[in-house]
């Protein structure tokens, strides 16, 4: 029988695997005093309550991260030679899926407050028999080979990271039924699909829905590839999630101590990334996202 999975798989590396090009924090360095800024915002941290059946801690007991051992920790960090975050979208999109795909773009330049680039569409036809299969009544791709034989070939100017959009659904290999994606977060490069995203098919009614879900899943990979764990106290869009309702009544906005390990690799202006974040919610009409950022500017002004 086929495992219905609704996980993201990794291909967890080990740490000396990585590339010799990626800056790394030293171990000897000293750990930064937490500034006013995180210590303000952290009032409006929500703590998670006690996993229940079915969500994802209640069957994964990790053991998180704290901000010492991130900074601690061998992480990609920006340089002069690699900057840009990229998408790839593989697939022939609707007219829908293209603008969802020009505001993921949007929102991770903010979240991340680096460039992010969308790079022209390529075809499935790249994609041979060998890697794709008809499940009920929808095609599926080979997550492994758009990862391996795909993206991992590509080394566009300044890339820091890559992901791949797929509209068609992925698997990760034939006794599995499907998977959202799939990431190698050693070559900062990861392939995702919007199939399961969209309830069927992506409609104006359902499309800020569908953002949203967008928006959570895109940062919270990206945001593996800069060397963030799973957030395991505070309700924070790093945290693991089993299903497409947890992550619906997940929050959006990366808690304090995240935030903070963000902020140390990426050394953005945490204010400025702030009201970024207001003024795109507001102007896409997503109020779960708007409501937290006007929290947060309220406890540090």
């Amino acid at each position: 029988m086929r495992k219905i999975t609704v996980l993201l798989l990794v291909l967890f590396c080990s740490c000396n695997k990585e590339k010799a090009k990626e800056t790394t924090k030293e171990s000897s360095k000293e750990i930064p005093i937490e500034t006013p800024y995180f210590k303000e915002i952290k009032n409006n941290d929500v703590k998670l309550d006690e996993p229940v059946y079915g969500e994802w801690l209640f069957s994964h007991k990790e053991k998180g991260q704290t901000f010492e051992q991130y900074f601690l920790s061998k992480h990609i960090v920006p340089t002069k030679e690699a900057n840009i975050i990229y998408l790839r979208p593989i697939g022939t999109f609707t007219s829908l899926q293209k603008q969802q795909i020009k505001l993921m773009n949007e929102y991770l330049e903010i979240f991340f407050q680096l460039e992010t680039k969308t790079l022209e569409p390529i075809s499935n036809n790249i994609v041979p028999n060998s890697a794709r299969r008809m499940v009920d009544d929808h095609e599926q791709l080979l997550a492994g080979y758009l990862l391996d034989d795909v993206l991992k070939k590509e080394e566009p100017l300044n890339r820091i990271a890559l992901m791949g959009i797929s509209e068609l659904d992925l698997y990760p290999k034939p006794e599995w039924n499907f998977v959202f994606g799939l990431a190698s977060y050693r070559d900062k490069v990861g392939v995702s699909s919007i199939y399961r995203l969209q309830d069927g098919k992506l409609t104006s009614e359902n499309f800020n829905l569908c953002l949203s879900r967008l928006l959570k899943t895109s940062s919270h990979e990206i945001g593996h590839m800069f060397g963030l764990y799973h957030c395991i106290t505070a309700d924070c869009v790093m945290n693991g999630t089993n299903s497409l309702s947890e992550t619906d009544s997940s929050s959006i906005r990366l808690c304090s101590v995240c935030q903070r390990k963000l902020n140390s690799c990426i050394q953005y202006d945490n204010q400025k990334r702030l009201t970024d974040l207001e003024k795109y919610f507001k102007r896409n009409n997503l109020t779960d996202g708007l409501d937290l950022m006007k929290k947060d500017i309220a406890v540090i002004q």
